[in-house]
C-alpha cells in the first residue's frame, strides 16, 4: 500500500495540531523491503511526534505498542509516550539499529521500518528522501540513503556554482580588464 503524503491534520487527545502528518509508506504488494516507509518529523521531540505517527499507523499496521530508536538525533528518549487510548513503549539502541530509522512493533501484526528524515532537512530533499525510500526497487539502508541525498544536494550545489561561475566567465568575469581611473 502506498500512502502518500498525509495532508489531513492528525489531532490526540493532548494536543491539537493543524498540520500535516509527514508520512510516506512503501507498496505492501512488492517483496520486502528494507524500509516500509519513510517520516519527516518537524521536531526531535518523540513524545510531540509520536502520538500523531501512531494515530495514523495503529489503524494500517494494528496497534504500535513499541517503538525503538538510535538515541544518536534524539536528545531525549522517553521510556513510555501516551498516545491515543494506549501508552507505546520507547527502547533505544545505539550500535544495533541505524541512526536515521525508526523501529515500530506491533504485538498483533508485526515490526516495520521507518527512514527517518530529519526535521532540519529542506522539502525538496525530504520528497525525494520519500520517494526514493519508498521504491520497491530501491535496496538501501536509512543511512545509506541520507549519505545519498546529502551527495545529491552537495553535487547539485557545486554543479549550480560551476554553472554560475561558467556564465561569470563567459561574460568576462577573470578575463576582465581593469577598470581605468581617470587621473587629472
Amino acid at each position: 500500500m502506498t500512502a502518500p503524503m498525509l495532508d489531513k491534520p492528525v489531532v490526540d487527545d493532548r494536543t491539537s495540531s493543524s498540520l500535516p502528518l509527514r508520512l510516506m509508506l512503501a507498496p505492501t504488494d512488492t517483496a520486502p523491503p528494507l524500509i516500509d516507509g519513510a517520516w519527516w518529523p518537524r521536531s526531535r521531540d518523540l513524545t510531540t511526534e509520536l502520538p500523531a505517527l501512531t494515530a495514523v499507523l495503529d489503524p494500517l499496521w494494528g496497534r504500535i505498542t513499541r517503538v525503538t530508536v538510535n538515541p544518536t538525533f534524539w536528545p531525549v528518549v522517553p521510556r513510555k509516550v501516551p498516545v491515543h487510548r494506549h501508552v507505546v513503549h520507547v527502547g533505544w539502541f545505539t550500535a544495533e539499529q541505524d541512526a536515521h530509522k525508526l523501529l515500530l512493533l506491533s504485538y498483533t501484526v508485526g515490526r516495520w521500518d521507518l527512514l527517518v528524515i530529519p526535521p532540519e532537512t529542506s522539502p525538496a530533499t525530504a520528497a525525494r528522501l520519500m520517494t526514493t525510500a519508498t521504491d520497491p526497487s530501491r535496496r538501501l539502508t536509512a543511512s545509506e540513503l541520507i549519505r545519498e541525498a546529502e551527495l545529491f544536494r552537495t553535487t547539485a550545489k557545486t554543479d549550480g556554482d560551476s554553472a554560475r561561475e561558467q556564465v561569470w566567465d563567459s561574460e568576462g568575469g577573470h578575463e576582465a580588464p581593469e577598470p581605468r581611473l581617470a587621473v587629472r
